[in-house]
């Protein structure tokens, strides 16, 4: 009966926390999912936000959607406050607070979020299963797991589309090609920009053990808070289940607890994984930058061979004219009505005539190309 009032008491202070805001877009939503995978969907204000978790507002304007911030994973005191394009979210050592749950790319976090945060139990350690990794670094996991996954997805997609197009430029140099291959390579950039974004802020994270170390929320949790009294569920203000929480916490972080405290290894491993991940996609879109950087390379050598033989056919035409003026001059100056006396009785001349000026043109337009030829004026 006791833990039944006080459930009501916390649950009142819980909904004391949230401002509804009616008519308002879900961007302003979130979802909050604790470790036995209790879900509760709010549009809560940024002050209780901030209270609840106690970040400073700075923190939290990298999770607005207004804003363009890159991905970024920070540790703070009691939170991870993580941006990763469209996966926003607060973890805490207890509680994950995830943004814009009915987003199309969030509804399969969440999901995942469900199946993968609540704690062993006893029947799966038997199996081998259990997993000591604490609370939050399973929320982690799960968000990096996501945001790797969408960018290989994305990725995949780009290189299904952009290879047949590079291949059918190089067989076919139209406008249409042309274009089609400039919005692939426009998704190309936006995307390797993206990516490389993520990699650099797990770069980040892996060069620094001190920032690694900030992760470790249940690790502070157990050794600088007591289990019991109002030190250790003052800070977690509102939450229902924070004070039966608190030891199983401890529990799952023992044997990093009892550890040294700046160890890192752990944590370490896990960015390393997705690292690689990240990184196998971004070394996959430099690869189709590559490509495409080799396709237009080849055009470009093409459109200078089709300008190359432009070149050599607007000359022929124009040496073929002016050879052809010369041979219609002479048979305009022959063609006047004018009363010549040596044209009397020279009749057979007229056919000479015309074999001479047509052999002229001939061999002035030979010389001319060859002339062409050894100036590498044209193509032999």
């Amino acid at each position: 009966m006791a833990r039944e009032v006080l459930a009501e008491t916390e649950t009142t202070s819980l909904e004391g926390m949230l401002v509804k805001k009616k008519g308002t877009a879900s961007a302003r939503s979130w979802i909050l999912i604790d470790s036995d995978v209790n879900e509760t969907v709010m549009d809560i204000d940024k002050y209780a936000i901030m209270h609840r978790v106690q970040i400073h507002a700075r923190d939290l304007r990298i999770l607005d959607p207004l804003l363009s911030y890159p991905s970024t994973i920070l540790g703070r005191e009691r939170a991870i406050v993580l941006n990763l394009e469209h996966i926003k979210a607060i973890v805490t050592a207890e509680e994950v607070l995830l943004r814009d749950p009915w987003d199309d790319n969030v509804i399969p976090v969440v999901e995942e979020l469900r199946r993968r945060l609540p704690v062993v139990n006893a029947n799966d350690v038997e199996t081998g299963e259990e997993d000591e990794s604490p609370f939050e670094f399973r929320a982690l996991e799960v968000f990096l797991e996501a945001i790797c996954s969408f960018h290989a997805a994305r990725t995949t997609e780009l290189e299904t589309d952009a290879y047949p197009a590079l291949d059918e430029l190089t067989s076919k140099i139209s406008s249409r090609n042309l274009d089609r291959v400039r919005k692939l390579k426009s998704a190309m950039t936006r995307l390797t920009a993206r990516v490389q974004k993520v990699r650099d802020e797990l770069e980040r994270l892996l060069d620094d053990d001190d920032d690694m170390a900030d992760l470790y929320l249940s690790r502070k949790l157990s050794s600088g808070s007591p289990v019991s009294g109002s030190g250790a569920a003052g800070w977690f203000l509102g939450s229902p289940t924070i004070g039966s929480k608190i030891s199983r916490a401890s529990r799952a972080s023992v044997v990093t607890v009892h550890g040294d405290e700046n160890d890192v290894e752990e944590l370490e491993m896990l960015l390393e994984a997705y690292f690689m991940q990240i990184d196998g996609t971004l070394n996959k879109l430099t690869s189709l930058r590559e490509y495409i950087d080799d396709t237009e390379d080849y055009i470009n050598i093409q459109l200078d061979n089709h300008r190359n033989q432009l070149i050599q056919l607007e000359l022929f035409l124009s040496s073929g004219t002016v050879c052809m003026s010369i041979y219609a001059l002479v048979t305009g100056i022959f063609g006047m009505n004018i009363p010549y006396t040596w044209n009397d009785d020279h009749g057979y001349m007229f056919k000479w005539v015309v074999i001479v000026s047509g052999a002229f043109s001939a061999v002035l337009f030979l010389l001319i190309v060859f002339y062409a030829r050894f100036k590498g004026l044209v193509g032999s």
